[in-house]
């Protein structure tokens, strides 16, 4: 519904089997262990890197559902 509105969406998710299966518009997979979807709770540059990542997805207009892998080892 939103999506049909012109608002775009975006999720942050850490089941990428289960995310596949819901096939939403946008999606970054972040490999962290279930309940951080952000990484650890002191590890602010973490957190920031997998926000902008995340919003970055927002002015993707094509080729959707998208799937993005957000890579842990780059700095």
């Amino acid at each position: 519904m939103i999506e049909k509105a012109g608002i775009p969406t975006v999720s942050v998710t850490m089941l990428e089997e289960v995310t596949r299966k819901v096939d939403p518009p946008r999606a970054l997979f972040v490999d962290t262990p279930l309940g951080y979807p952000l990484g650890g709770l002191q590890d602010h540059e973490m957190r920031r890197r997998i926000l902008e990542e995340a919003l970055s997805l927002l002015t993707e207009q094509e080729n959707l559902p998208l799937l993005r892998t957000f890579p842990l080892d780059a700095p």
